[in-house]
């Protein structure tokens, strides 16, 4: 898969993860890799790039005698995934062009 495709939507899948409840690494690591392979090493500079565009902010919480850093999704990063699922029609019928089908959104 190209490179930045691949880095497009693991931006995605990172938000995505966090929709419904903030995560640490780990998690976030555990519960994206149910669809994509991923690693920390990946993770954390993609976790740098959305708090630097304003998509995730960050808070530590103590655990177990260390300070753990969590993730939240800001409004910025719920516009990010509604804007990708809004140009999914878009790659779906690049998609069918490319497969040799249909363009049209019948089918």
């Amino acid at each position: 898969m190209d490179v930045q495709l691949k880095r497009g939507l693991l931006e995605i899948c990172v938000l995505a993860a966090m929709q419904h409840e903030d995560a640490y690494g780990y998690k976030l690591v555990k519960d994206i890799s149910s669809c994509v392979t991923i690693s920390e090493s990946t993770l954390y500079p993609i976790l740098k790039r959305l708090e630097s565009a304003k998509c995730v902010t960050v808070y530590a919480v103590e655990h177990n005698g260390r300070l753990r850093k969590y993730y939240r999704i800001t409004e910025a990063g719920r516009g990010r995934i509604r804007d990708f699922l809004a140009e999914w029609q878009d790659v779906m019928r690049i998609y069918r062009f490319i497969e040799g089908g249909n363009t049209d959104d019948e089918g």
